[in-house]
């Protein structure tokens, strides 16, 4: 009986001393970490749902101007280059060329006259070409009046005739029997005696019909 009471005993002291020992337990309280402030929104402006609502809204339709646009003012040609030409023809009116300029661009239309010299050779070499483009030029030659070559198309290159001199006057013409497809009729001749010494040389621009003349006067 003894024994269990103090087996009783025992159990007793041993429970109170494991709930003595609980309270004497240190027990570290729960720290609650601070939190961050949450950042404030921006003001958006109010959008839909439309993916192209940020862009400009065109006009339904656009107007257009009715009349084209023109640099030229009190435009009274459809095409800008006839403006242009009437210009240039109201600025050439303007401009007084001389008569030796209207020849050098027309062509004289009268009897050119390159003068007489003396030579006391027994034949003269006549040569004459084209002096500007070769356009097509062609030239009848007399002497005395008399045809020595009917059609002579003038090249770039010197051609001609040996002429036999006759004591006195010696007229050489050169007759333009057109102008070319450019106009006027030009060449340069060339007169050598037989020495191989130049007697005389020139050029002429003539209008179709017109002739140029040079004498040779043997002494």
């Amino acid at each position: 009986m003894k024994s269990f009471f103090y087996l009783l005993v025992f159990f007793s002291i041993s429970a109170f001393a494991q709930l003595d020992s609980k309270s004497n337990s240190m027990s570290i309280p729960a720290v609650e970490v601070a939190k961050e402030p949450e950042k404030p929104k921006p003001n958006l402006p109010a959008t839909n749902n439309s993916a192209t609502s940020n862009f400009p809204k065109t006009p339904a339709k656009l107007e257009l101007p009715k009349k084209e646009f023109s640099m030229f003012a009190n435009e009274k040609f459809g095409n800008p280059g006839e403006l242009y030409q009437k210009e240039l023809n109201d600025e050439l009116r303007d401009v007084k060329l001389s008569k030796e300029e209207v020849e050098r661009r027309n062509g004289s239309t009268t009897d050119q006259y390159f003068g007489d010299f003396k030579s006391q050779s027994e034949f003269v070499n006549v040569a004459y070409r084209d002096h500007g483009y070769v356009d097509g030029d062609i030239v009848q030659v007399r002497v005395n009046d008399d045809i020595v070559h009917a059609r002579v198309f003038l090249s770039g290159g010197f051609k001609g005739f040996k002429l036999d001199l006759k004591p006195g006057f010696n007229k050489i013409d050169f007759v333009a029997l057109n102008q070319g497809e450019s106009g006027p009729n030009t060449a340069e001749f060339r007169v050598i005696d037989d020495k191989g010494m130049v007697v005389t040389q020139n050029r002429w621009n003539l209008a179709t019909g017109v002739k140029a003349t040079v004498i040779v006067v043997k002494e």
